[in-house]
């Protein structure tokens, strides 16, 4: 069994997907910071999740560092977006194609 050698190096956990408290939590017990550039206020935030962070899960950094959470994406990053009105319009009778003639609904149960 090969036993890797002992470092002082931290492992950063996974912090997207935490709600804000949490995270502070996480960061506390690993023995790392937390700084959210997109947060001034980071500090009284609670609720909020974190959407992207840096270092990467599994990175391994000194005791003590800083790794960056932020709450809302990027631009051209993802998120929701606006998806209406949609261009060029989706062709006309999508609806007449899927379903078959129209005839008798209680057909089947005359019988």
């Amino acid at each position: 069994m090969r036993i890797p050698p002992k470092t002082s190096e931290v492992r950063v956990p996974r912090f997207v997907g935490l709600m804000a408290v949490d995270a502070r939590a996480a960061a506390r017990a690993r023995g790392l910071f937390l700084n959210a550039p997109d947060r001034p206020e980071f500090a009284g935030v609670v609720v909020d999740y974190v959407v992207r962070q840096f270092p990467a899960p599994g990175a391994e950094v000194p005791p003590d560092s800083v790794v960056y959470v932020w709450f809302d994406f990027g631009e051209g990053e993802g998120g929701g977006g606006v998806r209406e009105p949609r261009l060029p319009a989706p062709p006309s009778g999508g609806l007449q194609r899927e379903l078959g003639e129209p005839g008798d609904a209680f057909e089947m149960i005359g019988r």
